[in-house]
């Protein structure tokens, strides 16, 4: 099957004009027969943390305001992966919704909302989907740097994992390329997953973003780069089954080695276990 991934221009934060952007890649999608296309993470509006005023940039799923919003990008043939401010009753999270045929298919809040502190609350489910033969998950741009969310995903039977990303950083740290591809290879070589990222670039108000946009497949080899610091679209075909022999997930095989990794790397957990036996 066809997939895609979109490198947005960076836009001002609050900007809503990135929906006539994605409509012009949904047309192209639909013309070089793709089937979900995946854009980056807050491309509606920019990320709540650099914002003077977080709720204004917010959209509601559960009242119809977010599928109302996003009406003109309904498409019969192309799911759409869009990264977004949701606003709560819990509060605000950093959000990527699927839009099918115009009605919101599925969501997922990020896990890991930001590496120091952010405005946004933690997401705490790893749900996978399905569309045609294709079973997917979600993670969002820092949760990559984690080896959990994709880990679960994967286990849940996911053999694709979408990350909108937004690398929108201060000039003088913005330079995360190698880092960033880095992370989501590991992620696709360790879980038997392909990639694919979707990420901004560009230039604005003393922000830049070089654009870390990859498609990458279950051995870590990278099919499709983004160029940097500009608008760009990736389109490959992939295989929606499973590999058959995903290594290094048979670990159990020797329990010491798992036993010291759950003590070492999660204490807390693990006493909470050791109780129960």
């Amino acid at each position: 099957m066809k997939i895609a991934a979109y490198q947005a221009p960076l836009l001002e934060n609050g900007s809503m004009e990135a929906l006539s952007y994605l409509r012009t890649q949904i047309d192209v999608c639909e013309d070089k027969d793709v089937e979900i296309l995946c854009c980056p993470e807050a491309v509606l509006g920019g990320l709540a943390d650099y914002s003077d005023r977080p709720a204004e940039l917010a959209f509601n799923i559960e009242n119809g305001q977010l599928e109302e919003f996003l009406s003109p990008l309904t498409s019969e043939t192309v799911s759409t992966i869009i990264g977004f401010t949701e606003s709560a009753n819990t509060g605000l999270y950093n959000t990527a919704i699927i839009f099918h045929r115009g009605k919101v298919f599925g969501r997922y809040r990020k896990a890991y909302p930001a590496i120091r502190s952010s405005i946004y609350n933690a997401g705490d489910e790893l749900p996978t989907f399905t569309l045609g033969s294709l079973t997917f998950g979600i993670i969002i741009c820092n949760d990559t740097n984690y080896i959990e969310p994709s880990r679960v995903i994967a286990a849940k039977g996911a053999t694709v994992l979408f990350v909108p990303t937004n690398n929108c950083l201060p000039l003088n740290k913005a330079d995360v390329v190698a880092r960033a591809r880095s992370a989501q290879i590991a992620r696709a070589v360790e879980n038997g997953l392909t990639v694919i990222a979707a990420d901004v670039a560009g230039h604005q108000d003393g922000f830049a973003s070089y654009g870390s946009t990859n498609i990458i497949d279950p051995n870590g080899a990278v099919i499709a780069s983004s160029k940097p610091f500009v608008e760009d679209l990736l389109i490959a075909d992939i295989e929606p089954e499973a590999d058959k022999e995903r290594r290094g997930w048979d670990s159990s095989k020797n329990p010491a080695i798992v036993r010291a990794f759950l003590e070492e790397c999660y204490p807390e957990s693990s006493q909470t276990l050791n109780a129960f036996h």
